[in-house]
């Protein structure tokens, strides 16, 4: 412990500070070569977003082994007109067939029953489909179909490469855009916050090192297997960003405390560390254990978003407790200006709303912890509003992409799943079998001849399904085929579009159901840990499930008022871990001061004291964080907009409800028993006299 608490300190030495400084000079520049690869790195293949596992995962990794041909994705580009098509559309039609050559072997047009449409089919490479050319493909054959397009004729491109293409461009958008602008909001709440033009600076470059850290360090765990899509890269700058200014924000509160008593600012710094770094990596374990929780996660993509967050953590700590406050050592005072601070009166440094609050708490906390249970029980209450379910196509944007609308074209002229037919694989033994079955399976609207792989060991039999295939009619139907080739050849896979919902559908129900009880108990037993008591972290707990679910439930009222017809069950399960481990963070500090305020005041002052003492920057902070989680919703996916929106949400419940009277109240009408079995030996003294420099709280 001595030499944890040496090290600590060494950012704050008179010598330390400059060693701190050169080690991050030296490392930085090999971490931003490494951090640059994070492109790269990023693996946005289908399987990526599948569960690991799955028929459908399987059929895709078959079809890679046994009909590498077969790789290639589908480009539909559908014409309709409304009454029948004339000679000058079907003319039309040839022409783009003809131009669409460069691009591959075109197969069509294929008219639909009612002589309304005509397809026109490009195969796209699966290697292109991997390495991103399928959307500089997919952009050519739009210009090529929109190009001397007759008046009145209907185009859109859709099919399975369109959808991924659409996809990647949504995302693709707002990578840069996602980074400038957390960087604007924490910039200018940091300068309301601190009303200084220097000192805001100082922390946003210790966040940006924390991004170059964090990043290499994704590149490294990509080069070992773990999934890093486009997703993770985005949600790992919001967590730096978020987290990393919250810790500064703990820290230069201190830092400012203690240069208001002490002339020295290397004494200064040394005790805000002394007494903010072991909350701080207190809350910075609980957020990185809970996080590596989502190792047991069936999705690929979730599944590596747990190390991802872990490292996200790792860095932003690393960052703000050792360059922070090297950096702001080194600069001395005069980094505060205008408001630099000097030696002051004791207890002249609170804010007069937090007193007020303070007396308010305390005057009947059973009162105060009612009231405020009572008002989050009640938001809980909007969950009823919520609807779970796959974000598929069109759903998971702000705006209906092409490829969406060019499938309600298609439904409306051919069988709902002719862009994305069913695939069945079954050992070439049983090729007749399966054959028959898909013939008169229910559901199926055509089913084409058997296929078999060079090695001759699998035959893959196509076949199209009669509804749309994201519909539930769909979703039956392929049930049903499964139903029916598993009693009869138990060796068959069913892939495509609608089976990989399917199965992305129960492998997301199922994370659900185990991380949410796995990520509360590395939770429960992370505070028993820190904070050596029993009742402690079960208080802490419980409210921030409260304080979760009453963030559920504002969510799901302002995602029913914005037009939001489903919630995917990944944001409920990231929402989940961010919600409690996030909540948790606040209490941990207030818990901090709180036990290092008891051991000289007594409970009750103790607890008071830590209330009004953290109130303005545990707010500050809360406002940051959830500042910097909104700025998802720039994005055009909906499922990164309703995580941003929730985890907001249940930031500033946990700020400005819990943290601020649920906690302190039931801490001050449980009594000393909340540190139990602890028990801290106080030296009660009169409240609002100040406190000395006590041992860290744990």
């Amino acid at each position: 412990m001595e030499t944890l608490r040496r090290l600590a300190g060494l950012p704050a030495g008179r010598v330390g500070k400059w060693a701190v400084i050169a080690v991050w000079l030296a490392v930085i520049v090999p971490l931003g070569v490494l951090a640059a690869g994070i492109g790269q790195a990023q693996d946005n293949d289908e399987t990526s977003w599948m569960p690991s596992g799955a028929p459908s995962t399987r059929a895709v990794e078959l079809t890679r082994r046994e009909f590498p041909a077969a790789r290639d994705s589908a480009l539909v580009l559908v014409y309709a007109r409304q009454g029948g098509l004339g000679a000058a559309d079907r003319a039309a039609v040839l022409d783009d067939r003809n131009r669409l050559r460069a691009l591959g072997d075109v197969t069509g047009p294929a008219p639909s029953a009612d002589g309304a449409a005509l397809t026109l089919t490009v195969p796209v490479p699966g290697d292109a489909m991997e390495s991103g050319e399928a959307t500089r493909i997919v952009a050519r054959a739009r210009e090529i179909m929109r190009a001397g397009l007759p008046a009145g004729l209907t185009a859109a491109a859709t099919g399975p490469a369109a959808s991924r293409a659409d996809a990647a461009d949504a995302n693709g958008r707002v990578d840069g855009t996602l980074t400038l602008v957390t960087v604007a909001v924490v910039a200018l709440l940091l300068l309301v916050t601190y009303r200084s033009p220097v000192l805001p600076l100082v922390p946003l470059a210790c966040v940006a090192a924390g991004v170059v850290a964090a990043q290499a360090g994704a590149v490294l765990v990509a080069e070992a297997g773990v999934v890093v899509n486009g997703s993770g890269a985005a949600l790992m700058i919001v967590l730096v960003f978020g987290l990393g200014t919250d810790y500064a924000l703990l820290l230069i509160s201190r830092y400012r405390e203690e240069l208001a008593e002490h002339s020295d600012r290397h004494q200064a710094m040394a005790l805000a560390l002394r007494h903010t770094a072991p909350s701080v990596a207190a809350s910075a374990a609980t957020m990185a254990l809970a996080a590596l929780a989502l190792f047991a996660a069936d999705m690929n993509s979730t599944k590596g978003l747990g190390p991802l967050a872990a490292i996200a953590v790792v860095a932003a700590l690393l960052a703000m407790t050792t360059l922070l406050p090297a950096l702001l050592t080194a600069l001395g005072r005069g980094v505060f200006w205008p408001a630099v601070p000097r030696r002051a009166a004791p207890g002249a440094r609170t804010a007069h709303i937090w007193r007020w609050t303070g007396r308010l708490v305390s005057g009947r906390p059973r009162r105060a912890w009612a009231v405020a249970g009572l008002t989050l029980a009640a938001l809980a209450c909007g969950t009823a509003f919520l609807r779970v379910g796959v974000l598929d196509g069109g759903d998971n944007f702000t705006r209906v992409p092409e490829s969406a609308a060019g499938q309600e074209v298609v439904r409306a002229h051919y069988p709902g799943g002719a862009t994305a037919p069913v695939l069945v694989y079954v050992p070439a033994r049983a090729a007749a079998t399966a054959a028959g079955l898909a013939r008169t399976a229910p559901g199926l609207a055509a089913s084409g001849p058997a296929e078999t792989s060079a090695s001759g060991r699998w035959t893959r039999i196509t076949a199209v399904l009669a509804d749309p295939p994201s519909s539930d009619p769909a979703r039956r139907s392929v049930e049903g085929l499964r139903a029916r080739l598993a009693r009869a050849v138990p060796d068959a896979l069913v892939g495509g579009q609608t089976a990989a919902l399917l199965d992305r559908d129960a492998a997301m129900d199922r994370d659900l159901a185990v991380i949410v009880p796995l990520v509360t108990g590395v939770v429960t037993l992370v505070l028993g840990v820190l904070l050596r008591a029993a009742v402690a972290p079960l208080l802490l707990l419980g409210c921030a499930l409260l304080s979760s679910g009453a963030a559920l439930g504002l969510s799901a009222l302002l995602f029913h008022a914005l037009g939001f017809a489903r919630t995917d069950q990944t944001v409920l399960t990231l929402g989940f871990l961010f919600l409690v481990a996030l909540g948790v963070d606040y209490t941990i500090f207030l818990m901090a001061r709180a036990r290092q305020e008891v051991r000289e005041r007594g409970h009750r002052d103790g607890v008071v004291t830590a209330l009004v003492a953290t109130g303005g920057v545990i707010t500050g902070a809360g406002v940051v964080l959830a500042a910097t989680f909104l700025v998802l919703t720039i994005t055009p996916v909906v499922l990164n907009i309703q995580l941003g929106l929730l985890v907001a949400l249940g930031v500033l419940v946990d700020a400005f409800v819990v943290r601020t009277v649920l906690v302190p109240a039931l801490a001050l009408d449980i009594g000393p028993a909340t540190w139990w079995p602890a028990r801290p030996a106080p030296a009660p003294r009169p409240f609002g006299q100040p406190s000395g420099i006590g041992s860290p709280p744990w």
